[in-house]
């Protein structure tokens, strides 16, 4: 069999516990009917187990489902009754428990139903696969390997994959493809060594964190602030993460990691530290038991001390706060390595020991430094990998420092750096590729065919960057091109924001799309989308009193979108991440939206006390085809009416389709990096179909008067249940007008520009209250809607 004829329609997950049910969430919100196999149920149901974990995926917080119905595509199934079922499963993936007899009887148990063309992975973060296809029968064991996935497995973006000595090449290259494009995955191929790359740096960076914490004498509250976002790290930085992860499967990683590397220089470190066996002794495991180096009591914060808590204080000395915003990683080790607060000596050697333990341990576990450094980024969320860091920071210079800190006794561990490590190199990433310690060479980025399709991907520091041809820049965008065919749009703007300057950039850049190119692209290379309007530009308008300005940003906002909508050449929004009131309103005036799951789509100016005035709610009105003031179409005007009140964002890319911002022809793409390739490819397949705007709305059906009044019924209901303020229920009253076409005659029509003067008019006048201005500068302040 080649990699290329290799699909998955079908696949299977062998166990319902808190992983495998949430990889079988993830299989399905890629549209993979998924049949989930549990132990049948000793009474009543014998799918009673499996259809608990089924249900209880709907509760778990961040949702591992895009929308609540994709579990629909989720089969029930146990092992006494349905084992058929797989013959019919391109994939199966186990996920039990991590015992090795009982992995062993569960691969006998399936053998004679695996079809003959279905690749096997084990999910395990603590067996070596090469023990495990001993005990798999021989059979299926040239298509078998490890498939890793992080909790949880929507949102994290690593897949590591891990063959064994028998392991076919197709199915390694097969499951890439895969992992990336349907599941939206960063794949990396590990080394079949104990918990593999990011584990392996992961668990051991928070164990030397652990052991300098005690050293320094420091809080866990002050290390979670200094090892957060202050350094690029996740927001749940060390103990927050071990809770977050289970203090029990913690400690299960650390014990693999003592008895598989008994002889390691840093073997004595592996060891769970006395707090650790202290809370899984008394069962308070973190997160999912709401107890752990963290708990919430009432609205306070507290955390471990000792063996009691206290409220957690997250403060940190002025001069330390002040090295840490240093950007230059040299100056910013030099400034640590030299300051007297304890706080700072301790990010020192926290680093310095986690160098020191990956430059060491790079030629065992991973083909080369890039492995290592996008397992830690993908899989425990920082911004940059260990090798990433310490080349930016100038990679000799960080080698002295560790020579002097082992001569001195200070480090985790006096062990020669390697040959490789000190021979004048400048770093481990450069434009031909990345180190391997292994091979003595460096290693090129992979050739599989799959990559094709990432036009942009992220690249590592020193890495060849393709930054295309400019065709216009201003201060607020970028217009250039990749292939000298389609136009590409990028914002420029503080978190891609739209003010009238931007307005202006959208304008000239379909001017220059229509002359010159097959169609253009809107497509952001980071941040979001676009989180809406330039709110503090727009409340200075009002409070000035330059009414006259706003109208005709307004105006200029609704006129570039109707230029989306109604261009001469196709437009497509490639959309990640936020996009949010004008951003939504953006990509829903383009002919085609190519949306990355992960996309959270929502009109929610309501939150700031306004409507939608850039042509959101006129669409919406539209999409519902309103030709009666019962039935379907205003059952569905209903809903996009109670959405904008109550300022509603998507989950996902599936669920702004059921929110009515995406369209049945606009595209959901699971991987982030993939969206610009397919965004790019539709262009060109509308352009090379002979592509024509579509005809202009001029007569419209509305619900006119008796819409309004069966929304403002809606309204008293939704006030009295406490659901909306007083100043919720003035927008949302507007929001009715517009979408109900205004106080006319329900048999009339309007036109779409008449439903953009309605958007017009009653977005200005809320803009002018005192309580919008409030919630505007409450939003500016605190990031968030102010509610009352």
């Amino acid at each position: 069999m080649k990699k290329q004829t290799y699909n998955v329609r079908r696949a299977a997950v062998l166990g319902a516990g808190v992983m495998g049910a949430q990889i079988a969430a993830h299989l399905v919100n890629s549209g993979i009917e998924t049949v989930l196999f549990e132990l049948a149920s000793k009474e009543g149901d014998p799918n009673a187990l499996v259809k608990k974990a089924i249900t209880g995926l709907k509760k778990l917080k961040p949702s591992p489902l895009g929308y609540p119905q994709v579990a629909n595509l989720i089969i029930p199934a146990n092992y006494d009754q349905h084992l058929e079922l797989l013959k019919d499963c391109d994939l199966i993936i186990e996920a039990i428990g991590e015992r090795m007899d009982w992995k062993k009887d569960l691969y006998d148990k399936i053998e004679d139903y695996v079809a003959d063309n279905a690749i096997l992975a084990t999910n395990t973060s603590g067996l070596g696969i090469g023990e495990l296809a001993t005990v798999l029968p021989k059979a299926l064991r040239h298509r078998f390997c490890g498939i890793h996935f992080f909790n949880p497995p929507r949102y994290m973006n690593l897949a590591e994959l891990i063959p064994h000595a028998g392991t076919d090449a197709w199915v390694l290259d097969a499951l890439e493809a895969f992992s990336i494009t349907a599941l939206g995955k960063g794949v990396v191929r590990a080394e079949d060594t104990p918990n593999f790359i990011a584990n392996r740096i992961g668990i051991f960076s928070m164990l030397a964190t652990m052991h300098h914490t005690e050293g320094f004498s420091l809080g866990f509250d002050t290390v979670d602030a200094l090892t957060g976002p202050a350094i690029g790290r996740a927001k749940s930085a060390t103990f927050r993460t071990a809770d977050v992860v289970g203090l029990d499967t913690m400690g299960h990683t650390i014990n693999t990691l003592a008895t598989t590397l008994t002889d390691d220089p840093w073997a004595k470190y592996y060891k769970k530290p006395e707090w650790l066996d202290y809370l899984i002794e008394k069962g308070d495991l973190g997160q999912k038991t709401r107890k752990g180096v963290f708990r919430k009591q009432g609205k306070v914060i507290e955390v471990l001390d000792g063996h009691h808590y206290r409220a957690a204080d997250y403060s940190l000395p002025d001069e330390v706060k002040t090295i840490l915003k240093i950007r230059d990683w040299g100056e910013k080790f030099a400034a640590l390595r030299s300051s007297e607060d304890r706080e700072a000596k301790f990010l020192w050697a926290m680093f310095r020991d986690i160098f020191h333990y990956c430059a060491f341990h790079l030629e065992e576990i991973a083909d080369s430094a890039r492995e290592v450094d996008e397992a830690i980024c993908w899989g425990y969320g920082w911004k940059q990998g260990p090798f990433e860091i310490w080349q930016a920071a100038g990679w000799q210079q960080v080698c002295d420092w560790i020579n002097e800190d082992m001569d001195q006794g200070k480090a985790m561990v006096n062990v020669a750096l390697p040959a490789w490590v000190t021979d004048g190199r400048e770093g481990v990433h450069g434009i031909q590729g990345s180190w391997s310690a292994a091979r003595g060479e460096y290693s090129p980025r992979s050739s599989l065919p799959v990559y094709s399709r990432q036009l942009q991907p992220s690249r590592l520091l020193g890495e060849a960057r393709e930054h295309g041809e400019t065709i216009a820049q201003t201060d607020s965008s970028r217009l250039w091109t990749l292939d000298g065919d389609v136009a590409i749009l990028s914002f420029k703007t503080k978190m891609n924001t739209i003010n009238n300057a931007l307005v202006d950039d959208i304008n000239a850049a379909i001017d220059k799309a229509e002359s010159d190119f097959s169609g253009l692209v809107i497509w952001q290379p980071k941040g979001p989308f676009c989180a809406g309007a330039d709110l503090f530009g727009m409340a200075t308008m009002v409070q000035e009193g330059r009414l006259d300005d706003l109208m005709s940003m307004i105006d200029g906002f609704q006129q570039a979108n109707m230029r989306l909508k109604y261009a001469q050449v196709p437009t497509v929004a490639a959309v990640r991440g936020l996009a949010l009131g004008g951003g939504t309103e953006v990509l829903m005036h383009c002919a085609r939206v190519v949306a990355a799951h992960e996309s959270y789509i929502g009109l929610v100016e309501a939150g700031v006390g306004l409507l939608p005035g850039g042509g959101g709610v006129k669409e919406l009105a539209l999409r519902a085809r309103i030709n009666t003031v019962t039935g379907d179409s205003f059952a569905l005007l209903q809903q996009y009416f109670e959405q904008i009140a109550m300022g509603k964002v998507s989950a996902s890319a599936h669920e702004a389709r059921q929110f009515g911002y995406l369209r049945p022809t606009d595209l959901v793409v699971m991987n982030t990096e993939e969206i610009l390739y397919v965004a790019q490819q539709q262009v060109k397949a509308m352009a090379e179909s002979g592509y024509r705007p579509p005809l202009r709305y001029i007569q419209h059906p509305v619900a006119g008067r008796t819409g309004i009044a069966n929304f403002r019924a809606a309204l008293v209901n939704m006030q009295a249940g406490n659901f909306i303020s007083a100043h919720d229920y003035v927008v949302s009253d507007r929001v009715a007008t517009v979408l109900s076409g205004g106080e006319v005659d329900p048999e009339s029509r309007v036109s779409e520009d008449w439903l953009l003067k309605l958007e017009q008019e009653h977005f200005l006048e809320l803009a002018q209250m005192p309580k919008t201005l409030e919630r505007i500068a409450f939003m500016l302040k605190n990031g968030k809607p102010l509610r009352n």
